[in-house]
């Protein structure tokens, strides 16, 4: 089995390529998604979470994510705080669904903080989506984010030069979809297949 994580910024397009990859046959665990997963309401980790931050990020008994992103991307220490409850998680999660994929296949991990987390030698291949920090912030803006928001959680993550640094494959995603589809393409035509028949 190929194991491969796809990173890359917030806003750059990562999510978006792994569709794409999931569209080739590869199977995409998505961390993102396994974080919300891991503290949802009435897992141990939405106790822990709670137990930490306290009853003020929660609305309806439900956690407020924006709330408690407003907490995590001011304060570095607490953001850390909630790694350390999450990412355990959600690696045991990923290690289980990687298990039940077959011998021959593709799995491609989509998490967003493998610098940050020093995560690449858990993997066959690493691949970075990239995109200048204009293109980034015009994204995030579209999904609704304020500017100040944007910022924060761009300081918060590492840059492209140091996820580059880790990567074997870095994707330009400064163009259109379709051209982001079509390198996404070639990257598994000639990169992944080949790795995973041998």
């Amino acid at each position: 089995m190929l194991s491969i994580a796809l990173t890359g910024g917030i806003g750059s397009g990562k999510s978006l390529a792994a569709e794409f990859f999931e569209g080739l046959g590869a199977v995409v665990i998505d961390s993102d998604q396994l974080a919300r997963d891991a503290i949802e309401r009435g897992s141990p980790g939405f106790d822990e979470v709670v137990a930490r931050f306290g009853d003020s990020i929660l609305s309806g008994g439900e956690i407020d994510r924006s709330k408690l992103a407003e907490i995590v991307f001011r304060d570095e220490v607490a953001r850390k705080d909630l790694e350390a409850i999450i990412h355990p998680r959600v690696r045991e999660i990923a290690t289980r669904i990687a298990a039940r994929t077959p011998q021959d296949g593709v799995v491609i991990n989509q998490i967003p903080l493998l610098f940050e987390t020093n995560g690449q030698g858990r993997f066959d291949l690493v691949i970075t989506v990239s995109a200048s920090l204009e293109k980034r912030r015009a994204r995030l803006a579209e999904r609704g984010l304020k500017s100040y928001e944007i910022e924060r959680r761009i300081a918060a993550q590492a840059s492209d030069e140091q996820r580059a640094s880790i990567a074997d494959i870095v994707i330009e995603n400064n163009g259109s979809i379709e051209e982001l589809e079509r390198k996404v393409l070639e990257v598994w035509e000639r990169e992944i297949l080949p790795r995973s028949s041998r």
